[in-house]
């Protein structure tokens, strides 16, 4: 192996070994104490270190990086103290995540570390929307996000390589190509002869580097990162490395010939770079056994502290109470200025006003900058606030979900607009595993609002008709919003934006241009979990949101003999229990009416939790109704019989017959 020290200090030299040796013999710790049963599981990087310490060296301890599960490295090279590392793998409460997720997947903003969680793809993406930040801040700095070479296959490798060059962004994409996806050879995964020349189709920088010579990963980062400082631009690495042990430790190496373990043994990056110090008295003897022997004291002595701690406990309150970020509602209230508006005007005003009282919310979407957006809701925002905050993004959900969080973590607030609703679903591995989680995993928030203009009754068809909030209300961590009028939407909206957790914002199509209502002009908020009761009768209670609000006022408008409370729920996580209980007890007869199909959906669920809670109160059972258990479909015809608005009326009159 060839080492080049260039100019390098001896100081660096000796600093760049005792970072390369520590995770190795931390890991051989680890490797005993498997056999021992006393560590369940373990992901080695045995063969890998130089790339995790050589990058991680190279930058400033204030970069993020995003390391995934062999990068042990990272996380000892930033100086974790290791009783902290022990503990988070033991599962205790001196670990990042109270013993809810296990090794690395787990972030922590004191070392400007964020893991990985096991769809790999996603921290891609949020590598991007950090370094969106960094760049929105103009603060030179480069963010390091780690992969393997089956995880390029994903599509958020794709989608995120291209968004980085699209918008020049100051990313390390490193790819650690050790040989196999758990036990896939490279020659099953992809054709081309290197990863690196993928980098020519998105526009981009791309290297191909020997992962096991740390000098030359060392160098090459550290010249990189000098000059994407004046350069700001995304760079591909591809790192050719091995991976010595298995895809984890119970799985084994029996399926990788015995020839290519024995000529990536000789490539050991530890021990050859410790005879090129010593070949060159950068290091002697006596002070390798003095670097070993105070590496294995600090392992064994934080070790023993781990085992001294406590098994976790635990604590209900503690678990639902960290599922969201703490957040103190801030009610500001309307002034009497009032305009006549659309609910589209509304939501719009209430994006305009957020974007002015918050400098760092970003809107992100497609076509939603000097088009104003397919609704045309962000219309002349750019010429208010500029394209660095208003952002047209490529067709590609996912890593926009992504990059949402990663400016989120990075100390700014992001808004993505979904064209439509159902466009959702290729962005819906982030917003369920990534954003609705990360709290709960980590204790950081995901300060991102996902705008869904949804519904039928507009003959959109299939693809562009959905009304899809059950999706997103089984999800713990989410938000999920659904106002019917203009004056909620604008309050909500504002609401939705100040909450650092994240929120799915449901915006039906039919009603932006055809509900008005007087909404106050100046800024102002509404609660979440707060529904509104339009109605007040005695003999029923009707339970809706969204369009089948407007099918229920038009019902009772049809028949004003019926004497009805009407809720319109507003929010659907939280939901205002108190509001239905009540009411429910009242008239002791319910109905729900839902635009989406009823299998699944939310009304199902208010449906049992009205039976669990108030069945001592009923005259009839609780009645749902919704579309019909298809697709929507495209003509009229077949979308209003689809649809639950002509069957409400005989449901309910049948409901009060009974």
């Amino acid at each position: 192996m060839n080492f080049e020290r260039k100019n390098l200090t001896n100081e660096v030299l000796l600093d760049l070994y005792k970072n390369i040796l520590k995770p190795r013999l931390i890991e051989e710790k680890m490797l005993i104490l498997i056999r021992q049963g006393k560590v369940s599981k373990w992901f080695s990087g045995i063969g890998q270190e130089a790339i995790s310490v050589g990058i991680t060296t190279a930058l400033d301890k204030d970069e993020y990086i995003l390391p995934m599960h062999r990068n042990l490295g990272v996380f000892t090279t930033r100086e974790i103290p290791l009783h902290r590392l022990f503990s988070q793998w033991q599962g205790k409460r001196n670990g990042f995540t109270k013993g809810r997720d296990r090794s690395f997947h787990f972030g922590t903003q004191e070392f400007n570390i964020i893991g990985m969680i096991s769809h790999l793809g996603p921290q891609l993406g949020i590598a991007d929307g950090i370094a969106l930040a960094n760049k929105l801040k103009q603060n030179g700095k480069v963010t390091a996000v780690f992969t393997g070479e089956g995880a390029t296959s994903e599509g958020d490798f794709h989608e995120a390589l291209n968004v980085a060059s699209v918008w020049d962004l100051p990313v390390l994409f490193v790819i650690e190509n050790n040989g196999y996806g758990l036990s896939t050879p490279t020659n099953e995964q992809y054709r081309c002869e290197n990863l690196a020349d993928r980098g020519v189709g998105y526009g981009m920088e791309s290297h191909v580097v020997d992962g096991n010579n740390i000098l030359e990963v060392y160098t090459l980062i550290s010249e990189l990162k000098a000059s994407m400082i004046d350069n700001p631009r995304p760079v591909l690495l591809e790192f050719k490395t091995f991976r010595m042990r298995g895809h984890e430790e119970a799985s084994g190496t029996k399926y990788v010939p015995q020839e290519l373990m024995d000529m990536w043994a000789i490539k050991d990056p530890v021990e050859n770079y410790r005879n090129y110090l010593k070949a060159t008295a950068v290091l002697s003897e006596e002070e390798d056994e003095a670097i070993r022997a105070a590496i294995k004291n600090e392992i064994d002595t934080d070790w023993a502290k781990v085992q001294a701690e406590p098994e976790i406990v635990a604590d209900l309150d503690e678990e639902i109470n960290d599922v969201y970020a703490p957040y103190t509602f801030e009610n500001i209230e309307p002034t009497s200025e009032v305009e006549n508006i659309r609910l589209i005007d509304a939501i719009s005003n209430g994006l305009r006003q957020s974007m002015e009282r918050h400098e760092n919310l970003v809107i992100m979407g497609q076509d939603i900058a000097e088009y104003g957006g397919a609704f045309k809701i962000t219309d002349g925002f750019v010429e208010q606030f500029g394209k660095e905050r208003v952002r047209n993004t490529p067709i590609c959900e996912s890593v926009i979900v992504s990059a949402a969080n990663g400016l989120s973590i990075n100390g700014h607030k992001a808004v993505v607009e979904m064209q439509f609703a159902d466009f959702v679903s290729t962005g819906f591995n982030p917003i369920v595993n990534l954003l609705a989680k990360q709290h709960y995993r980590w204790c950081e928030k995901a300060d991102v609002v996902v705008r869904m203009p949804c519904g039928g009754g507009t003959q959109a068809g299939p693809f562009h008709s959905q009304t899809n909030e059950a999706w997103f209300t089984k999800t713990p961590g989410l938000k999920v919003v659904y106002p019917a009028f203009p004056y909620d939407a604008k309050g909500l909206l504002n609401t939705a934006i100040n909450d650092p957790n994240p929120v799915m914002f449901f915006e039906h199509k039919q009603l932006y241009r055809s509900v008005y209502q007087d909404v106050p002009k100046e800024y102002y908020t509404l609660p979440f979990g707060k529904a509104a009761l339009l109605k007040e009768g005695n003999d029923v209670t009707i339970i809706s949101f969204g369009a089948g609000v407007h099918w229920a006022l038009e019902t009772l408008t049809k028949n004003p003999e019926i004497s009805a409370d009407l809720l319109d729920l507003r929010s659907l996580q939280p939901l205002d229990w108190e509001a239905i209980y009540t009411s429910v007890k009242k008239t002791s007869r319910v109905i729900i009416l839902q635009e989406d199909t009823i299998f699944g959906g939310i009304a199902s669920d208010i449906s049992s939790m009205i039976m669990e809670n108030c069945f001592e109160h009923l005259d009839a059972p609780v009645r749902r109704v919704g579309s019909l258990e298809s697709a929507i479909p495209f003509m009229k015809s077949l979308e209003d019989q689809y649809l639950p608005k002509v069957r409400f009326e005989t449901e309910l009159k049948e409901l009060l017959a009974y």
